[in-house]
């Protein structure tokens, strides 16, 4: 199969609100991002799909090996052979896509995080770097661009955080740090209880509330030049703080249920996103 078919139907079929984001792009840049999103779930499956945390391992040594071939040479993979490809095109830094391997490896001996500062240290690895990636895809005048890149991918996984409390909590991984949880009362036991206490909801809010912060620093860090080139990112940001609201109005029950949104509404707070940013870019 063609690397960036191959690329493409990952990412249709995994129904991440990344795909409806991408549909905004023109079509070289579309498979640059597509290309990524399909090496960083490839990579992240390896974790959830994999019980055996030494196979796991071995699975992640053959994408470092493979990733080595975006560089060097000799891609077998159709993902790493259309990331070369985008590699090439946007000169992805190595050491971005290596991070990202780094950060899905700490999962396997997930111990949990003291405070905010060290969730925030994984999240760097996991979706910031990613962040930096996509606005080299996407293209930027005003360097400022990569701080807003890189607080948007902190705040996308954040609230990816939230939405999974539950289904987490119950694979034994708490994200949320230990100090936001001791400062509410509640223990990695009650959230795998699958009850929404009025202890477990004032903490969701809270955490919710550190997501809401992150949005607003990468908006607030964004140049103006920069809008329209980085409208993927601002389409991803709508959804997601979408997603973050509606968790809020159904009370944050997510240690009970997974909310998300309907594919009409993602597609059209895509749509509607877009056009915004096409009418600013325009006046």
């Amino acid at each position: 199969m063609d690397p960036h078919a191959y690329c493409q139907e990952r990412a249709a079929a995994s129904g991440s609100s990344f795909y409806y984001a991408f549909r905004f792009l023109d079509p070289e840049r579309r498979r640059a991002i597509t290309a990524l999103y399909a090496f960083c779930r490839e990579v992240d499956d390896v974790v959830d799909e994999c019980r055996d945390p030494g196979v796991a391992r071995t699975k992640l040594g053959w994408w470092r090996e493979e990733l080595a071939t975006v560089y060097e040479g000799g891609a077998r993979h159709p993902v790493t052979r259309a990331l070369r490809w985008a590699a090439q095109r946007y000169a992805l830094p190595r050491e971005h896509l290596e991070a990202v391997i780094e950060g899905v490896e700490m999962d396997l001996a997930h111990g949990g995080f003291e405070d905010m500062a060290a969730l925030r240290a994984y999240c760097h690895q996991v979706a910031g770097v990613v962040g930096l990636l996509s606005a080299e895809i996407f293209g930027y005048r005003n360097p400022a661009t990569l701080d807003y890149a890189h607080e948007l991918g902190i705040a996308l996984q954040l609230t990816n955080i939230l939405r999974d409390v539950g289904e987490d909590a119950r694979r034994g991984r708490v994200y949320l740090p230990r100090d936001l949880l001791a400062a509410h009362g509640v223990r990695a036991v009650d959230l795998r209880r699958g009850e929404t206490t009025p202890a477990v909801r004032a903490l969701l809010a809270a955490f919710a509330s550190e997501a809401r912060a992150a949005y607003a620093r990468a908006l607030d860090r964004l140049p103006t030049e920069d809008r329209w080139s980085q409208r993927a990112g601002l389409v991803m940001a709508a959804i997601y703080q979408a997603l973050l609201e509606e968790i809020a109005r159904d009370g944050y029950r997510v240690v009970e249920h997974r909310v998300a949104l309907t594919p009409i509404r993602k597609l059209w707070i895509a749509w509607r996103t877009y056009r915004r940013e096409r009418r600013r870019a325009a006046a």
